[in-house]
């Protein structure tokens, strides 16, 4: 599988893969979206690590730092190159999901990131953020749309600098000449220059995309069509909305007057965009100290840009008191300056700048009302600062839902027993304001008030005429009576139907317990006997047992949760612990990544040894009656997610207690045909096992809670709508809490960095790992074992023992190599992608390690293999990815290792074992990785030492990789059955091995069924 690569250059975007020509790479595309023929054949220059190929994304932050690897050249690679207009549909349209489908090409990190730069020019666009400027381009000028970036849009711009991919600054000014003269440049010579600039590289990408953007949504002219010679401010209007942007400029006074307008044009964008400084001009509203008859004002300051706490009242500002308070510029200046930019969205300034030191503005009640529906965002949007009272956000008139559940013939509450979706509840509603219902003198005297803010209990409530006739007809329609458990879940989730928003929701019961957020905390716990009894060996923690009574809690009403624990806090165990307790005659089907499906199997034998467990994978997996009589047999069902896919129609046979995707992200992308197969499984309930729901957008959060509670968030497009849109364009906190209303019942997150998590975890947590191998891996392992286990046995016959042991550690190195990857045993440089169970299984850590901002070693016995890994996962991770190995200098050697503590960002160090695994103080690390085993417990535990040692402030989690079904298993078993005696038995390294016999050596090397992947 390729990866695809974008990079914006030269004003265009330019798709590439690595060793694949641009006439095929279209053909590629095509069958993805039918904008890829809108591509045109070209070259760019691009600097790239010297030991790679012209393909390869890997690209060093600093080419002149040879512990990333080498020195970087520069060479040219085929692109594919697309103009904005094409851009700006092509990047979105391949980033929302025909990538993830593909079984030839696959995005690199530059894909997603360049969409959501298009993302961000089209709401800018959208929100009316842009204006029209006349720019001086090659040849003359162009009428030209620029973003205006202010408040938080200027924000998202400058977390996008920051979080560029290090592939999307990989193109440099082309300075190769003519080939064939004597003096050109060498094609890859070396160079010492960095990539391209990530604000400059930004800024090119989001101003064509913006005015590509706008010429789109303008399809009619801006003025009618002109008849005789135009003016220069003419052409620029009509240049605004059509194809050809240049504006023609022929005598030497058009060309002043294109230079002046472009000036005039340049200093409105400029102030426009507010640029951001050490402080700001901030406006607060505050409500008047007499409620009947004095004022609102909204009060003048400077705010501190990097401590929003810190506020200098104007007043002390016009007495020279504020220098001390803000840095920089002069405050005087910084303030006149603010409230003269201001003006041009709050009008009503006029009259108080008038003043010779204005502090502040009255507004009447409407005037005050204005301010908070209209002007306040306004300046909000453009970069000033807001302040306004807490009860804007609290005090809204709404309905609150008050339901009980009905009592039994017995007299006891339906809540106190086992209680269902179509139970019924009594339900009354209330207007309210917050949790305070009125009464109807309340509602009486707000009626004939009809003013938009009024005093009520003591707090402020905004409220207009509109508003209060709306919640009025909505109380006449909705009188108290009985309604399903299901219906009043809905609205206290959802909220109601009408234009009057649901101010609280008061339940009992379980209803009560999932609304509020705290069912894992006040549900009945499973008991201990009964795990016990179940057959469950393991040991829960408390956080753990409240997981289960959850999951449990909502299995019983056939509801589905997402268990988005932090890695590392057991989300294995707390599912074996459910399937175990569960009386559930149906079998519970797991669907996991192949990488996982030796982990599921050994943790199932090791804590629910009386689980009936059956794997369905591989090639020679079952089918047809075989396979439905091994299902119903069945207590665990274990199977893939390309297996699920595969085997979509014999899998929907069963009825299943439960459905269960582990590493969950893998259905994010709801349009893909495994998430599709996934939630077409016929299940009683349904469980997401990932500790990250969502990791770039959140429709992802949308197709995996569509699993787990399909119709839940309503449909896609709505979700989008209604949800995604606002809070990932806008950041809409009221729409970011109504997302969290609706899924916090059903998505329980426990982080390793909660004091009542952290307090109940080791110190130190291993794991192991058990890692699948591809098809190719297997092929290459048993190969290996017969063709060496012969050579041995020719040696044996002849008596020559040194030969014979030479040969049994020859194996053992060349299996090794064969489980870490093909390319490893082979060293032929091929690609690393998809090739390795083991390596798959390490991107998918790496990731949740970087997602979750922390860093990890990562150890492997051979040099040569981390200088594979190295630009790999340096590409695919975007974070700094250092090595350091037996060639590594003492200078360089310490210098790495005082980089890795002082970044500030996720990192991985790989280190080969006998470099750095004494001597080394890295405890910026709380994750360490033991790719492949040096078999000795005391080397790996002094690896893992680097990390976990004096100065560790963090729970430290130690993994080692073993490959299922082949000799890494067999050892580990060997040792842990031994472990006491182990030092004596394996001794300091593998030498032991060479005194078995050919028989023992057979047994110890041969393949495992179980050990190969689909």
């Amino acid at each position: 599988m390729r990866e695809l690569h974008g990079i914006w250059a030269d004003g265009a975007l330019c798709l590439w893969a690595e060793g694949v020509p641009c006439a095929a790479l279209a053909d590629l595309l095509e069958p993805l979206t039918d904008l890829a023929r809108k591509g045109t054949d070209s070259e760019l220059a691009m600097l790239l690590p010297a030991d790679l190929s012209a393909g390869f994304a890997a690209i060093a932050t600093d080419p002149t730092d040879k512990s990333a690897g080498s020195a970087m050249r520069r060479v040219r690679v085929p692109v594919l190159r697309f103009e904005p207009a094409a851009a700006l549909d092509l990047i979105v349209a391949l980033d929302d999901g025909p990538l993830a489908d593909d079984t030839t090409l696959t995005a690199g990190a530059s894909i997603p990131y360049l969409a959501a730069v298009a993302r961000l020019a089209a709401a800018l666009a959208r929100r009316g953020r842009v204006l029209p400027v006349l720019a001086a381009e090659e040849g003359g000028y162009a009428a030209r749309w620029r973003p205006v970036l202010a408040g938080t849009d200027a924000q998202r711009a400058h977390d996008l600098a920051a979080a560029m991919p290090p592939s999307c600054r990989a193109a440099v000014a082309d300075r190769t000449v003519v080939r064939d003269r004597a003096d050109a440049e060498p094609e890859g010579a070396d160079v010492d220059a960095a990539g391209a600039d990530a604000g400059e590289v930004l800024s090119a990408a989001l101003n064509a995309l913006v005015d590509a953007t706008v010429r789109t949504r303008l399809s009619e002219p801006l003025l009618p069509a002109a008849r005789g010679r135009t003016t220069v401010a003419q052409r620029y209007v009509q240049a605004l909305t059509t194809t050809d942007a240049r504006v023609a400029v022929t005598t030497e006074r058009e060309t002043a007057q294109a230079r002046d307008l472009a000036a005039e044009l340049n200093a409105w964008l400029d102030g426009a965009r507010m640029p951001a400084g050490p402080v700001r001009t901030c406006f607060r509203l505050a409500e008047p100290a007499d409620a009947d008859t004095g004022p609102w004002l909204v009060e003048f300051s400077l705010q501190s840009a990097e401590d929003p706490s810190l506020i200098v009242p104007a007043a002390e500002v016009w007495a020279g008191a504020a220098a001390e308070s803000i840095s920089g510029a002069d405050p005087v200046e910084q303030l006149l300056a603010g409230l003269g930019a201001a003006a041009r969205l709050f009008p009503e300034l006029a009259g108080a700048l008038r003043e010779a030191a204005p502090c502040a503005l009255a507004l009447d009640t409407s005037g005050a009302f204005g301010f908070l529906k209209r002007t306040g965002p306004l300046l909000a949007g453009a970069g000033f600062g807001v302040l306004l009272p807490d009860w804007v956000r609290k005090a809204r008139l709404g309905v609150k839902l008050t339901t009980r559940a009905k009592r039994t013939s017995s007299g006891t509450s339906a809540a106190q027993s086992r209680f269902g979706l179509n139970d019924l509840v009594d339900f009354r509603y209330d207007l309210a304001v917050g949790d305070e219902t009125l009464d109807a003198d309340e509602l009486e005297e707000l009626a004939r008030r009809k003013i938009p803010l009024v005093r009520l209990r003591g707090q402020w409530v905004e409220l207009d005429e509109a508003h209060l006739a709306a919640a009025l007809r909505f109380m006449e329609r909705n009188k108290a009576g009985t309604m399903t458990a299901a219906d009043a879940l809905a609205v206290g989730l959802h909220g109601t139907d009408d234009e009057v928003p649901l101010a609280a929701v008061d339940a009992d019961g379980w209803l009560g317990d999932l609304l509020s957020g705290q069912a894992d905390r006040r549900l009945r716990l499973v008991p201990p006997q009964r795990l016990n009894e179940a057959g469950f060996t393991g040991t829960l923690r408390p956080y753990q047992e409240r997981g289960l009574a959850w999951l449990s809690f909502l299995g019983e009403l056939g509801l589905g949760g997402i268990l988005a624990d932090d890695m590392g806090l057991g989300k294995t165990v707390q599912l074996l612990a459910l399937v175990a307790a569960s009386d559930n005659d149906a079998p519970t089907l797991l669907v996991c990544p192949m990488s996982l499906v030796g982990n599921w199997q050994r943790e199932a034998a090791r804590f629910t040894p009386g689980l009936r467990v059956h794997v369905h994978h591989g090639a020679d997996r079952l089918d047809g009656d075989e396979l439905a009589a091994a299902l119903g047999a069945a207590d665990l069902v274990i199977t893939t997610y390309g297996v699920a896919t595969k085997d979509r129609a014999a899998l929907a046979e069963v009825r299943w207690a439960r459905v269960v995707c582990d590493e969950a992200q893998n259905i994010k992308n709801h349009t893909t045909r495994q998430a599709m197969a996934v939630r077409s499984l016929p299940a009683v309930g349904r469980v997401a096992l990932t500790g990250t729901p969502v990791e770039n957008r959140l429709g992802e959060l949308w197709s995996i809670m569509e699993f787990a509670n399909p119709g839940l968030l309503g449909p896609a497009e709505r979700f989008r709508k209604r949800y995604a849109i606002p809070v990932e364009r806008d950041a809409d906190a009221a729409a970011a809490a109504a997302l969290q209303r609706i899924t916090g019942p059903f998505c329980l997150r426990r982080l390793k960095t909660d004091k009542s998590i952290i307090s109940d975890l080791p110190d130190k947590q291993e794991i192991k790992v058990w890692c699948n191998l591809t098809a190719e891996q297997a092929s290459l392992y048993q190969a290996t074992v017969e063709d060496m286990l012969s050579k041995i046995e020719a040696a044996q016959d002849d008596g020559d023992d040194m030969s014979r042991r030479g040969l049994v550690l020859a194996t053992m190195a060349k299996l090794k190599q064969v489980c870490n990857h093909p390319a490893h045993l082979l060293a032929d440089g091929s690609r690393l992608t998809g090739r390795s169970g083991k390596l798959a299984r390490l991107e998918e850590i790496c990731d949740e390690v970087v997602a979750e901002g922390d860093k990890a070693l990562c150890f492997t016995q051979y040099a040569e293999f981390g200088r594979l890994l190295q630009p790999y996962l340096a590409a695919r991770l975007g974070c700094p990815v250092l090595f350091l190995h037996g060639g590594t200098s003492k200078k360089q050697r310490d210098e790495m290792v005082a980089s890795f503590g002082a970044l500030a960002e996720p990192a991985l160090f790989l280190l080969s074992l006998k470099a750095g695994g004494t001597g080394l103080n890295l405890t910026a690390a709380n994750h360490v990785i033991h790719f492949d085993r040096w078999w000795n417990p005391a080397v790996e535990d002094q690896a893992t030492d680097r990390a976990f040692r004096i100065g560790q402030s963090r729970n430290v989690q130690v993994r080692k990789f073993i490959c299922v079904g082949t000799l890494e298993e067999r050892i580990d078993a060997m040792i842990e059955q031994k472990k006491a005696l182990a030092e004596r038995i394996v001794g300091t390294g593998e030498a032991w091995l060479t005194e078995l016999s050919v028989a023992e050596l057979r047994g110890l090397l041969e393949l495992s069924p179980d050990a190969v992947s689909e």
